[in-house]
């Protein structure tokens, strides 16, 4: 199940995530979009920094040099960074199963 949290996240993601410049003219340059596999990639990297940032605030918390509320802050991105890529997983695996299903 998607929260609305990690639907809000996915969108804002996309929305970071262009196309290219629409003004070309010509056709020469055509946008290029970005694909599947590209956009697991970006997710996956930004889960994985925003685990790393968590961790480094845990630790300079430890150390006496981080307030906890920076702490707290970096912990909660990390989870919904997290729970983003758990989503879109599940719904990838939801679809994989669906394809499978589908009669030839």
């Amino acid at each position: 199940m998607i929260t609305a949290l990690a639907a809000a996240k996915a969108y804002a993601s996309q929305g970071a995530m262009s196309v290219g410049s629409i003004g070309s003219i010509g056709g020469a340059d055509k946008p290029k979009g970005m694909d599947f596999g590209d956009m697991l990639k970006s997710a996956m990297e930004g889960a994985t920094k925003a685990s790393k940032v968590a961790e480094h605030k845990i630790a300079d918390q430890v150390a006496g040099k981080a307030e906890l509320v920076d702490v707290v802050t970096a912990i909660s991105s990390a989870e919904a960074s997290l729970e983003t890529v758990m989503a879109v997983r599940d719904q990838v695996i939801s679809a994989y199963q669906e394809i499978m299903r589908m009669p030839i």
